[in-house]
């Protein structure tokens, strides 16, 4: 949590024993007989929904019924058609989402209940699975939110030699309370989780709505089972090419657009402030700097610093609709107050502003999912600098405070399983990749590098704001994909929806 905190997590929603056959890089092979044998025992668990728990192996290298494995809760909505189609699995994101909480609190995808049943998971190390715990809510406080006056600063190799006794300290937390599951949460562990998934529910073909970091699963899936998959959407892609570095500086970049197009519209109707969008960039920079050398109090006594700063202007930029939060956050600030900005931090951070405690580990799945899927070797400091001061000069407002992500999983106790390589899904049918020009967190030329990395890739764009597109208001976006969905329809790729 000590480099590049701040991004790199993608919300969907905002405020209101390597492969089967022996192979980590292989791309097939037959599930194991055990694991696809067991039965599913759906029960009710309310509003319509039935709730299932089913078991995987802890290690895909050595997939044995009688070793390790980790627990996967399964929540499904049935279909209204009493000979559906099959089952149409949504993913949320993250990496830390819980998929069933998706399923359960949202209306996702309810237009194709006349199809599918729809359901969705918690990925091992999420929520209902096998989780990862690392910290106690104190513990995850104190990394969090804590502002020291002492911290090193950054770029420095002292600086470096904390950011690796930190990481070194969380893995130990991670095993101490959830023993070896930290050294196996990794994005392809979880591809061939949903693939047993897939075999348990009965379908011969995986049909998928995967959003923000749900398309990095779906493009993997497509990559490695392209013979299984089905119809499958990937809305606010990843660049599944794209390293650390490359992340954040996007992402950075993105958020500093939809910051811009914030105060555009603030500046055009009745904005907290009196001036031009220069105007209010040179407030928020000159604030930013202000609360890194002063940190704010709340009425709870936590302090705000940068970074909690930082986390609360970009949540609501998450979507449009949320923008007039940052109206009453900046107006606060301003003021010396630091109570918006703490509620905005914990609802990012899944915390109970109330009580303290926090809803769920998404937190620590998610830097534990990173930290297998991004590469943790020693980072260079020179070359961090040189790209730290790039980041700042590209977005003024942002970058100066999310350089030197290289090091974010340095120290990180387990080896890193994935590379940043191009996914092609070869053989697979047509994928469409959604992409919104607006979109701050997942940006949209990661959607047209997804869209053209997949042979069979359909880049379809929404011309808006916000944080992925279907389900919004955009009836071009939904008639599109649930059209794909129901009759395998497929728009023309380059199709443009406002």
């Amino acid at each position: 949590m000590a480099a590049g905190s701040v991004i790199l997590l993608s919300l969907t929603g905002c405020v209101s024993k390597a492969s089967v056959d022996g192979s980590a890089g292989s791309t097939g092979g037959d599930m194991p007989a055990d694991f696809t044998e067991q039965e599913v025992k759906w029960e009710d668990c309310g509003e319509g929904l039935e709730c299932a728990t089913v078991l995987a192996p802890l290690d895909w290298s050595n997939p044995d019924i009688n070793g390790e494995t980790v627990e996967l809760a399964l929540m499904r909505k049935p279909s209204t058609n009493p000979n559906p189609k099959g089952t149409l699995f949504l993913n949320p994101g993250g990496p830390g989402a819980s998929g069933i909480e998706y399923l359960e609190y949202s209306d996702a995808a309810e237009t194709l209940l006349d199809e599918f049943n729809l359901a969705s998971w918690d990925p091992r190390g999420v929520g209902d699975s096998s989780a990862i715990e690392c910290y106690t809510d104190k513990e995850l406080d104190d990394a969090l939110f804590s502002v020291d006056p002492n911290d090193a600063e950054a770029g420095t190799q002292e600086w470096l030699d904390d950011v690796y006794a930190e990481n070194q300290k969380m893995g130990a937390g991670c095993e101490r309370h959830s023993g070896e599951l930290y050294k196996y949460v990794g994005t392809d562990s979880t591809v061939q989780d949903l693939d047993l998934l897939r075999e348990l529910v009965g379908d011969e073909k995986l049909n998928y709505l995967g959003f923000s970091y749900g398309t990095f699963i779906g493009a993997k899936y497509a990559d490695r089972f392209p013979n299984k998959a089905g119809r499958l959407v990937l809305d606010g892609a990843l660049d599944p090419t794209a390293d650390t570095a490359d992340v954040v500086a996007v992402q950075t970049k993105g958020f500093e657009l939809a910051l811009t197009n914030y105060l555009t519209a603030c500046v055009a109707g009745d904005c907290w402030f009196d001036g031009t969008v220069d105007d209010g960039k040179k407030i928020i920079a000159d604030m930013l700097a202000k609360v890194k050398a002063e940190p704010l109090t709340g009425s709870d006594r936590r302090q705000v610093g940068v970074d909690t700063l930082l986390t609360a202007i970009a949540t609501p930029l998450y979507s449009e609709n949320n923008w007039p939060l940052l109206d009453d956050l900046f107006s606060e600030v301003l003021e010396g107050g630091a109570d918006t900005a703490l509620y905005l931090a914990d609802f990012y951070y899944s915390r109970d502003n109330e009580d303290g405690t926090y809803y769920d580990n998404s937190q620590q799945a998610f830097i534990a999912i990173n930290c297998l899927d991004y590469t943790q070797s020693k980072p260079d400091l020179a070359a961090m600098r040189a790209d730290a001061e790039q980041l700042a000069a590209a977005a003024p407002l942002f970058g100066p405070y999310q350089g030197y992500s290289d090091a974010s999983c340095w120290g990180w106790p387990a080896t890193a399983a994935d590379t940043r390589t191009a996914v092609t899904g070869a053989g697979a049918p047509p994928i469409i990749v959604i992409g919104t020009t607006g979109d701050p967190a997942t940006p949209y030329e990661w959607a047209v590098a997804l869209s053209e990395q997949l042979e069979s890739g359909t880049l379809l764009t929404f011309k808006g704001e916000g944080h992925t597109a279907y389900g919004g208001s955009s009836s071009c976006i939904n008639n599109a994909v649930d059209s794909y969905f129901k009759t395998g329809a497929v728009p023309e790729s380059g199709t443009v929806c406002d």
